[in-house]
């Protein structure tokens, strides 16, 4: 049964990569995943990295591999913010490993409670989020 359709858009720093309508939006924030329905309560979540999913259909699904950001449901419509989206066939698996071994490596070498492995498990995470969905998984 087709469900209600509201507007959503992508962006990220480099420009707009989906603006269009649809059914459903699957996502993952800082505290759990979600699903925003048409006439959704307004909300403002931090994204996790993770496959961003965006329903036009049952069977149209537009997927990313999300960074992270932000999501903001107001008045039928959804904005995502997040830091990259890619497409899952623009991801290169070999790269993803490289950089997921480099933030292991950094996180490994940073002192405990430093900004830098802050910053090298924040990147881990979202390499072994883009990996997995690379690999046909999802994060």
């Amino acid at each position: 049964m087709p469900r209600t359709k509201f507007q959503v858009e992508v962006l990220t720093p480099e420009g707009q990569v989906f603006d269009d309508e649809v059914e459903m939006v699957s996502t993952r924030t800082s505290v759990g995943s979600i699903g925003v329905l048409a006439n959704h309560q307004p909300l403002l979540g931090l994204l996790d990295p993770t496959e961003l999913r965006l329903y036009r259909s049952e069977s149209d699904i537009e997927r990313f591999a999300q960074g992270e950001g932000y999501i903001q449901v107001a008045g039928n419509q959804v904005l995502v913010l997040v830091e990259e989206a890619h497409r899952p066939e623009d991801l290169d698996s070999a790269d993803l490993r490289e950089r997921l071994s480099k933030a292991e490596r950094d996180a490994e070498q940073a002192e405990e409670g430093s900004e830098e492995r802050r910053r090298a498990l924040r990147d881990k995470r979202r390499w072994e989020a883009f990996l997995a969905i690379a690999e046909g998984g999802r994060s």
